[in-house]
């Protein structure tokens, strides 16, 4: 069995593969980590690990997981199942490879788009000879409702809502429309730009808003909540083979 851990900037998501099958999944707070990573891991007979930080987990953390499993820290110089032609490799984030190695491993051959809603909106093109050619980083919705409250006077922070229609009739439904609405024609104006230029014809959508957004989107998709999990549990099974 495979431990994944894939750290973010304030939770730890952790999942046990058995081959490619997960078999149990748990997000834990980054000072709990280790602490919490021993009870998560003792009802199975785990061989390997991989991690995956885009956050903030410390040397010993890392150190600790290091000592107890064959462990993979990735990082661009990891084999990897695609072409990577990003014109800087060393600065693409592991989240990204973890997501463009589950394409290539789930849809091989095909012209593929990832889009990871979480912290940041994340695009990702892979063509269908497996070359990697680069994407997009916006705002994703909790940053845009962030912005409008902590760089204006007056706009009050709220939570997020998708609101039934485009014109807000007070100053937070007008706040909702302008997020969510502009996330939405933001996608769907994405999408449809790469089916254009590069004759995408398969979109996954991932991340932490994919149930939000995923009904609002004109463009069909395939929804993946644990793309960026099977991405990391294929790359870890591919190298120790």
């Amino acid at each position: 069995m495979q431990l994944i851990i894939d750290v973010g900037n304030t939770r730890v998501k952790v999942a046990i593969f058995d081959d490619d099958v997960m078999v149990a999944k748990k997000a834990i707070t980054l000072p709990q980590f280790i602490e919490n990573l021993g009870d998560f891991v003792a009802a199975y007979p785990v061989k390997r690990a991989i991690i995956s930080s885009v956050g903030r987990l410390s040397q010993e953390q890392s150190r600790s997981v290091q000592l107890r499993f064959p462990t993979i820290l990735l990082s661009h110089n990891t084999p990897l199942p695609f072409v990577n032609d990003y014109g800087t490799p060393q600065t693409l984030g592991v989240d990204r490879i973890a997501l463009v190695s589950a394409f290539a491993k789930a849809y091989s051959g095909k012209n593929g788009l990832i889009i990871d809603a979480g912290t940041c909106i994340t695009y990702d093109y892979i063509n269908a000879e497996g070359h990697y050619k680069g994407g997009a980083i916006s705002p994703g919705i909790r940053l845009r409702y962030n912005a409008l409250h902590t760089l204006t006077a007056n706009l009050p922070l709220l939570e997020t809502h998708m609101p039934e229609q485009i014109v807000g009739d007070s100053t937070e439904m007008a706040i909702h429309s302008g997020v969510m609405m502009g996330v939405v024609k933001e996608i769907d104006g994405i999408i449809d730009q790469y089916k254009r230029d590069f004759g995408v014809d398969t979109v996954i959508l991932t991340g932490g808003d994919t149930e939000t957004l995923s009904k609002r989107l004109k463009n069909s998709i395939f929804a993946h909540s644990n793309f960026l999990m099977e991405g990391l549990n294929y790359i870890l099974r591919r190298t120790n083979d």
